[in-house]
């Protein structure tokens, strides 16, 4: 059962499914645990606390269950703790018993999904903090681990940020690269690139569709403002353009929406969210957040 408020479901089961696959092939193939088969008897029964080993937000324990379920241990857990919680050192995440051997077979597996998914959910929450004086919201990108892009962005979601595009299929937004051709397609006297875009995007995308523009300067950012994007994303632009990017936009178009993106960080997020732009994505919260130190301590 889902003992969380942050929605894991069909999406992400489908993704945890895949990779539970995967993940136990190379961890037992065909063999198993030839260690606990030599050395543990098949009658041996267990116990195991999780516990966290320093600070953050937990994220993944229905990927926990699932495991336990994968095992023969469906129903063995019992958590004192709920993804989005935030841990102590020392903190007792929840508690295993069964069969040890199934409780040797499932750590490691149980502990790298754990500690990957608390790990972003950690560092999200750190960039959360740092805004929280602003009206600026921390959202994630498509900058994931392939594979793993539905249950990182839950665990983004476990941490307080929010989930932007999923992926090419569920919003435009038109990129430097996409401009690029358009210009040098259409050659000298051509309408601008910007203007092309995003009207072919209100004509031939679904209806609902969200249209993004990115722009990487204040002048193309003045185009994009006249042609009614819903958003407009300033990439690596610093706080100070960022914030005549602001006052432009609320004198002419306050509807649109600002994103800013590029080099983020927590040492200058703050600065980017002071500017007063809507939304901060950020491709470090799924590409460079370290794993939390988690462990599944036994007790025989």
């Amino acid at each position: 059962m889902d003992q969380s408020p942050y929605r894991f479901g069909e999406t992400e089961r489908h993704s945890l499914e895949a990779l539970l696959s995967l993940a136990v092939a190379e961890d037992l193939d065909q063999a198993g645990d030839v260690t606990s088969r030599v050395t543990i008897p098949s009658h041996a029964q267990g116990a195991a606390r999780l516990v966290a080993r320093s600070p953050g937000v937990l994220a993944g324990l229905p990927v926990a269950e699932r495991l336990a379920a994968e095992f023969g241990l469906a129903g063995s857990w019992e958590f004192d703790r709920a993804d989005g919680d935030r841990l102590e050192a020392g903190d007792v995440i929840g508690r295993l018993t069964g069969p040890m051997r199934s409780l040797l077979a499932l750590e490691r597996l149980a502990l790298n999904f754990l500690q990957r998914l608390s790990g972003i959910a950690t560092l999200t929450a750190q960039f959360v903090a740092a805004v929280a004086a602003s009206r600026a919201a921390i959202y994630d990108t498509r900058k994931t681990t392939p594979g793993w892009r539905a249950l990182e962005k839950y665990a983004v979601r476990c941490g307080g940020g929010r989930n932007h595009r999923f992926g090419l299929y569920d919003a435009v937004l038109i990129k430097d690269n996409h401009l690029a051709w358009l210009q040098a397609a259409a050659g000298p006297g051509a309408a601008d690139p910007i203007m092309t875009a995003v009207t072919a995007a209100r004509a031939q995308a679904p209806a609902g569709t969200v249209v993004e523009v990115e722009v990487d300067s204040l002048d193309q950012f003045d185009v994009a403002l006249r042609c009614g994007p819903d958003l407009i994303l300033v990439d690596n632009l610093s706080p100070s353009q960022v914030a005549e990017a602001v006052r432009r936009r609320d004198a002419v178009a306050p509807r649109i929406l600002l994103e800013a993106s590029g080099g983020v960080t927590l040492a200058n997020v703050a600065d980017l969210a002071a500017t007063g732009v809507d939304r901060i994505s950020v491709g470090a919260l799924t590409h460079s957040a370290p794993a939390l130190d988690l462990a599944l301590d036994f007790s025989g």
